[in-house]
């Protein structure tokens, strides 16, 4: 194989590796950015939301909190949601695991969006009595 042919294949790798790279550095800074924001505002956050559904947790055993939404599959960090229930059951939520499938007869997107213990997909352990109460979205 002549040089020209060799540093054209070099080149042609070197772009597609380039291009690989970028979409997943995309995700990463996405991912982590999420990660960011909910660990340093997720408390203002939380306190936002319940003013604007006027949800009043200061009496009794009930309680919000912010927590990140993990994509199911990946692991990567999709999002934020504020989940509710009883106290005890809302300290144990660390994330959500959001899953999704398609029901095929009326080609419906499924989403379930599972409160766990963990920040691991791989490991769902649900909390019982724990909800969803609120989605935060980022505009891009």
């Amino acid at each position: 194989m002549s040089r020209r042919k060799i540093a054209l294949v070099l080149g042609c790798l070197l772009l597609t590796a380039t291009v690989a790279a970028s979409a997943q550095l995309d995700k990463i800074l996405k991912g982590g950015g999420i990660a960011y924001v909910v660990t340093q505002f997720g408390p203002e956050i939380n306190k936002f939301i319940n003013k604007l559904t006027k949800t009043d947790t200061s009496s009794g055993n009930f309680d919000t909190k912010v927590v990140p939404v993990l994509s199911g599959g990946t692991g990567t960090y999709a999002g934020a949601v504020q989940v509710m229930g009883p106290r005890s059951a809302v300290a144990k939520v660390q994330a959500v695991a959001q899953i999704e499938g398609k029901f095929g007869p009326l080609g419906l997107r499924v989403r379930g969006l599972i409160p766990i213990s963990t920040k691991s997909v791989s490991d769902i352990r649900r909390v019982p009595g724990v909800g969803i109460s609120g989605l935060l979205d980022v505009k891009l």
